[in-house]
């Protein structure tokens, strides 16, 4: 596995929704002393269940983000990516299953009240529409954001199971916050 160095100073996760990407953006802002960028939190209205702000807003938001000279960011939003990529040092490719989702997003939903890259003010709930999207929508957004990846020219690593996921924690030296580690268990 590459040297976590290797990806640079502004790096993307992307990946599918409740695949572990807002829980190694928090892992890497704490070990490289980068900024997290949590684009769900941009995209949506604090103290809401989950209402997305005015597009012009959440564009204002991103393109603030990106602006920086150092940061982590975690999320898709595809419409985005070109200035996002432009900007990006290093990318970081979660292909997380579609079940290991389901089961995340169960997890979290149920048991994890004060989750990394929670909305403020915000309650997770199950949501009908989240299951669809996790269910039916995921499977093609995997191959959707393999094919972004592939086509990328930066230093890039894809991590495509938990077991991975969790090896790049440990090589990289990264730290998961204390109710995460004792989750893990």
């Amino acid at each position: 596995m590459m040297p976590l160095s290797e990806l640079g100073e502004r790096i993307c996760i992307l990946g599918p929704s409740n695949s572990g990407k807002s829980t190694l953006a928090d892992a890497i802002t704490r070990k490289a002393e980068l900024q997290a960028v949590h684009l769900d939190q941009l995209h949506h209205l604090p103290h809401t269940n989950w209402v997305p702000r005015p597009a012009n807003e959440f564009l204002a938001l991103h393109d603030e983000a990106i602006a920086g000279e150092r940061w982590v960011i975690d999320g898709n939003y595809s419409k985005l990516f070109p200035q996002r990529f432009r900007r990006a040092t290093g990318i970081i490719l979660l292909d997380i299953s579609t079940g290991t989702s389901l089961c995340r997003y169960l997890r979290r939903t149920l048991f994890e009240h004060n989750r990394i890259g929670a909305l403020a003010g915000g309650q997770d709930s199950i949501k009908f529409a989240m299951l669809h999207h996790i269910a039916i929508v995921t499977p093609g957004n995997r191959k959707r954001y393999a094919e972004v990846y592939r086509q990328l020219h930066l230093p890039k690593i894809c991590l495509s199971s938990t077991r991975d996921l969790n090896n790049c924690f440990q090589e990289w030296g990264l730290e998961r916050t204390p109710h995460l580690q004792d989750e893990s268990r």
